[in-house]
């Protein structure tokens, strides 16, 4: 192979002129990008630079060694160096001598481009002729050799990792920002780029583009750029386009996040380039850093927290890819001792553990075994969570020592339940594992298990917790028992959580509330007739509300969901169950409170009343009685069974009952005004309510008078258009309510059925006011002639106020 070559340097007269310019060009070089190589194979000394160079002052000055893309994707490897005064005296002159590469070829036997720096190749001057000599190879100088790397990369330690860092990101973006190099000596930026080589991924080394020496850093167009110190200004935008590593002025570099880079340079600082090209052959893609580090590990580096994480996370993913000996190597050094694991390496080292369970022998597997247990004890918070933990995956010595070591840890842990459930969990598998007794702890555990469940069964029942119940007969019976004590509390809870979650209940266990709770959703979906729905989830709990009265209490709940029964249901279930059972059960208070709630047009809540101060009178609150006295009253006053004083007897109940409840205070004040407004009321009792001056009262009546019964009654008997007609124009001292009520009555309610009766009613009215009082049928024939309701109201209203009206 005879590679195609440039050569670029000042030439004296002749055909094509004297100065800079191409003196030899092979003919495989395409014509079209000598403009473009021009610009990269160009050469400017430092301005310090003796204008005629000795032969150790030339050999002094920078190096420009470059590897460029060229338009086409072809490839441009070049020296440039400088040679002093050319022959006309003109100073600054240099050769460039560059190797060209087609697209997609690199140099013999694959070697990366770096490799040619220094090589023996490289010319420092023209060929004669002007016809470049045959160039098969760039051998390699030695000078780049490992020894002299490792030692060069302990001596960039602290730059090292943040420098790979952001190779990578050069070598997985294009527009990544490039990398400036600051260095007195151009070698050593040969250096870098050799280190960079070595530990990217083959076909990243040869891509990479880069020059040892560029005065003018912003006008390159390499990913990895060299500059002096006195030229090593920071670009501008810097932050954004460059990486600037001023070495020369010891700026260190910045910590990094970046594990394959920490990696990287750990492998340069243990001395072992070598185990780059091992990682390659591994699975795992590009910049896999458990690759990396797993060969690390094996080779005794110390690589910290960051690579045993790695190594251990790669493992498991390509176990395969470890053979017996590696293994054994690998895992004897994530085993060893060190207190600074992170979460992260727990985790990592507890999947690597799950993985190879029951894979490889149980000798093999024990100490990572033994240490995933020991550091899961000793986190103070639940960790990534084991899988099954199978009975032989300690050997019998290491289960004991274990045992022996953890058992106060293990103890205390699954005893603290504050924190949450998932640690106690993992450790009592643990414990369980290495036949650390537990038992007593047991109770603690399945109470605040039972409450997560309850509380959020979805981020409660994870994995861990139904290994943890699948594996632990023991804490399951507990658990069942504990949820079936807490269903009585919030049935809703355990309903909905049996209904997310499948919990197997034994046939032995009695477990009421749950049976209930489990059946309750498929028994009330079709709704209908609750009070039989009722007796029902009774039923499938399979236990008598007189052997555990608890029963009602959680059936209850069920069935209204938390919301009241009806006072007809209530009354149900009050005369098929007995008080006896809602007392002990404590749902005598849903049955008070379907009483005191219910609605004010229900007809059963009276007696619904009546029922409950029967069975419950030495329970009620005096509050409560009250209420329900009003209630009564509310029924013996639509049964005509109460007794006089009726307006004394609402206000002193409900007095007693304040702060009563507006349905059952409309209850009782509306029977007490539709009885006054009744054909049978007794005397006195509109008098009263009109004294008492109690403006509920008095409004009660109002909407009572207002109702379509009296406007039917009032169209039909004139007798009774008599009676409201003297009741509503009397008592005007009794106070304001009284006022506007037997005002509006009169305009709204007496004045339009007036209007529309014939003579014969109207007659009939005059006769009936006649035999009170002859002053009553006057007033109302003044009242009623048209035109004169509101001037004869107001007479009257005046009348009135002067004292008494004739006949009360």
């Amino acid at each position: 192979m005879n590679l195609a070559q440039l050569h670029y340097t000042s030439a004296p007269l002749g055909p094509d002129g004297s100065g800079l310019r191409f003196t030899a060009v092979s003919a495989a070089v395409p014509a079209s990008l000598l403009g473009e190589v021009e610009q990269l194979i160009g050469y400017e000394p430092p301005a310090d630079a003796p204008p005629r160079p000795s032969g150790s002052e030339r050999a002094a000055s920078p190096e420009t060694f470059s590897y460029s893309r060229l338009s086409d994707g072809s490839g441009l490897l070049a020296r440039t160096v400088h040679t002093g005064a050319d022959h006309g005296g003109r100073r600054g002159t240099f050769h460039g001598h560059a190797v060209y590469l087609p697209t997609g070829a690199s140099l013999p036997g694959g070697a990366l481009p770096i490799t040619a720096w220094g090589s023996p190749q490289w010319a420092a001057r023209a060929p004669e002729g002007g016809v470049p000599e045959p160039l098969e190879a760039l051998t390699a100088s030695g000078r780049l050799n490992r020894d002299g790397l490792v030692a060069f990369a302990g001596s960039r330690a602290p730059w090292l990792a943040r420098f790979f860092s952001d190779l990578r990101g050069l070598s997985e973006d294009e527009s990544a920002p490039r990398i400036v190099l600051v260095e007195r000596d151009s070698a050593d930026v040969a250096r870098w780029i050799a280190l960079a080589c070595a530990a990217l991924p083959r076909d990243f080394g040869h891509r990479l583009t880069f020059t040892t020496y560029a005065p003018r850093p912003e006008l390159s167009r390499q990913q990895i750029i060299g500059v002096r110190p006195e030229d090593g200004r920071e670009p501008a935008d810097h932050g954004h386009r460059y990486r600037v590593y001023d070495v020369a002025g010891r700026r260190t570099g910045e910590p990094v996040s970046d594990a394959w880079a920490e990696v990287a340079a750990g492998i340069w600082l243990g001395g072992r380039p070598e185990l780059f090209k091992e990682a390659d052959a591994l699975p795992g893609g590009p910049f896999a850093p458990g690759a990396l580090a797993v060969g690390a590990l094996c080779a005794g580096l110390d690589l910290g927290t960051t690579g045993r994480t790695e190594a251990a996370d790669w493992a498991r993913h390509y176990p395969e890819a470890l053979g017996d000996e590696r293994l054994h190597r690998l895992l004897a050094a994530l085993c060893v001792p060190d207190g600074g694991r992170s979460d992260a390496e727990k985790a990592a080292l507890t999947g690597l553990f799950t993985c190879l369970d029951g894979r490889v022998p149980t000798a093999v597997s024990t100490p990572l075994a033994a240490l995933v247990l020991a550091e899961a004890v000793r986190a103070p918070v639940a960790g990534p969570g084991l899988e099954a933990l199978r009975p032989d995956a300690l050997t019998e010595e290491v289960r004991l020592r274990l045992a022996g070591e953890l058992a106060a840890d293990l103890r205390v842990g699954v005893s603290d339940t504050e924190l949450g459930i998932a640690r106690p969990l993992e450790l009592l598998r643990i414990a369980d594992l290495l036949g650390v007794d537990c038992s007593d702890l047991l109770p603690k555990v399945a109470h605040g298990l039972a409450h997560a469940l309850l509380a959020d069964p979805e981020a409660t029942h994870t994995p861990a917790v139904r290994l943890a119940l699948d594996e632990h007969f023991a804490l399951r019976t507990a658990l069942l028992g504990e949820l079936d004590t807490l269903a009585v509390g919030d049935p809703l809870a355990a309903a909905r959580l049996l209904a997310l979650v499948p919990l197997r209940f034994a046939e032995s266990k009695a477990l009421p509330h749950l049976r209930m709770c489990a059946e309750a959703p498929r028994l009330t979906a079709g709704g209908g007739d609750r009070a039989a729905v009722l007796n029902a989830v009774l039923r499938s709990g399979g236990v008598s509300v007189f052997a555990d009265p608890l029963v009602l209490r959680t059936a209850v709940g069920l069935v209204w969901e938390g919301g009241t029964p009806t006072a007809h249901e209530a009354r149900l279930m009050l005369g098929e169950i007995g008080s006896d059972a809602h007392r002990a059960a404590g749902t005598s208070a849903t049955l008070f409170k379907a009483a005191l709630e219910g609605p004010a047009d229900d007809a059963d809540v009276p007696d619904l009343a009546h029922d409950l101060l029967r069975c419950f009178a030495e329970v009620l609150t005096p509050r409560d009685r009250a209420s329900l006295l009003l209630l009564e009253f509310a029924r013996d006053l639509r049964s005509r069974h109460a007794e006089p004083g009726w307006a004394e007897r609402a206000l002193s109940l409900r007095a007693t009952a304040e702060p009563v409840e507006p349905t059952v205070l409309e209850h009782a004040i509306g029977a007490l005004a539709d009885r006054v407004l009744s054909e049978d009321a007794p005397d006195g009792e509109l008098y009263a309510l009109i004294h008492s001056e109690d403006p509920a009262l008095v409004a009660a009546y109002g909407r009572a008078a207002r109702s379509e019964r009296v406007r039917d009654r009032l169209r039909a008997e004139p007798s009774y258009v008599a009676e409201c007609f003297t009741a509503w124009s009397s008592h005007p001292q009794a106070g304001g309510a009284w006022q506007e009520t037997r005002t509006a009555l009169l305009d709204s309610v007496l004045r339009p059925v007036v209007r529309a009766l014939p003579a014969a009613d109207i007659a009939a009215v005059e006769s009936c006011l006649e035999r009170t009082s002859v002053r009553w049928a006057d007033e109302f024939r003044a009242w009623s002639r048209p035109g004169a309701f509101g001037r004869i109201g107001r007479r009257l209203a005046g009348r009135r106020r002067k004292g008494a009206p004739e006949g009360q």
